[in-house]
């Protein structure tokens, strides 16, 4: 299993370029970030000074979205970064959240997102694509490999991953829900005559080691995302009402709350959140010493799971990446016997 992070692009981008090195430093395989370009500085300038200090992690916004930017220039933009530093670039995707809300806008439609998905990739593998009646190549980009992951709570949007996505991200680390969600993606690539096998299934949930004593504090540090994954269970909620095909775990949670302040997105201590209760935090994210994460990292590994990605917005960041990087992630790697 891959360990990957996720980080804000909160000023000053000199403290995300060094968590990232850090990162690789640790052994972490991914550096994402969000993607919203208001809330905070602009991922992708970030993504080429972190490119350029290190030499083997991979990049990527968890998640853009099809609405904020031209699908062109999102294309070109990774075959750019891919020419100057090697094939080091992932595009994490989804419908959209803060980046468009906070200007008013919606979520894109599943059928926009599957039309930008195909051009997005297309052109960032060196490839021809029909365009507003066009077709169209970045002609210096022949070299450039691009993955597509999507990101996605409901059916038919697990359904439009399974069928043309290269891997998944599910916000949350909860067991039953990771199960359902990933046997849903796996059932869509295998109706779509895909091998399920060929999807790279990522779950991005807080991380926070400590002692058990201090649980109390921790899930008050990470309390923020089952807010921000309440955002997308009430799009569902809204679309299907009280019988979404979706686990009842994921939607019962959601029924206390009343807003949501994006000014405060992504952020521990924030003020609307306290409709989450402790078990939510405990199910959706990974709290507690070394022991406890490996426990659930194994059962994640166990249900299909190719990386687990550390959303890092809580006061222990830099505990966290060492506790991980000294502990977690060499207990994950199978090594041979130098000698028997």
């Amino acid at each position: 299993m891959d360990i990957g992070v996720v980080l804000q692009a909160t000023p000053p981008a000199a403290r995300v370029i060094d968590l990232a090195k850090r990162a690789e430093t640790y052994g972490f395989s991914h550096v994402w970030t969000f993607d919203s370009h208001i809330l905070w500085e602009e991922p992708y300038v970030i993504y080429s000074q972190i490119l350029a200090e290190t030499r083997n992690v991979v990049v990527g916004p968890m998640v853009t979205n099809p609405a904020t930017r031209d699908w062109t220039v999102t294309a070109s933009t990774y075959a750019t970064l891919n020419e100057m530093y090697g094939n080091r670039t992932v595009c994490g995707i989804g419908r959209g959240d803060s980046a468009v809300r906070v200007t008013n806008g919606k979520p894109t439609t599943l059928a926009t997102m599957r039309e930008s998905i195909d051009v997005i990739r297309e052109l960032g593998n060196g490839r021809s694509v029909e365009y507003n009646g066009s077709t169209i190549t970045l002609p210096w980009a022949s070299k450039s490999e691009l993955e597509v992951w999507g990101a996605g709570y409901g059916p038919k949007a697990l359904k439009l991953i399974g069928e043309t996505c290269d891997g998944f991200i599910l916000q949350l680390a909860d067991l039953s829900i990771t199960e359902w969600m990933i046997n849903a993606v796996r059932t869509a690539a295998s109706d779509a005559g895909r091998n399920p096998d060929d999807i790279t299934m990522c779950i991005a949930a807080p991380a926070y080691v400590g002692p058990e004593s201090d649980i109390a504090y921790m899930r008050d540090q990470c309390r923020w995302f089952g807010g921000m994954v309440g955002n997308h269970v009430a799009d569902i909620v809204a679309r299907y009402g009280d019988s979404a095909p979706v686990p009842q775990a994921l939607t019962d949670y959601i029924k206390g709350r009343q807003e949501y302040d994006y000014n405060e997105h992504g952020q521990s201590g924030n003020t609307h959140t306290t409709f989450v209760p402790d078990e939510i935090v405990d199910r959706f994210c990974i709290l507690g010493p070394v022991e406890a994460q490996l426990e659930k990292l194994e059962a994640l590994r166990a249900l299909g799971v190719d990386q687990f990605a550390i959303y890092l917005q809580h006061d222990g960041k830099d505990h966290t990446l060492q506790q991980y990087g000294e502990h977690i992630i060499p207990a994950l790697t199978e090594q041979e016997l130098a000698k028997r």
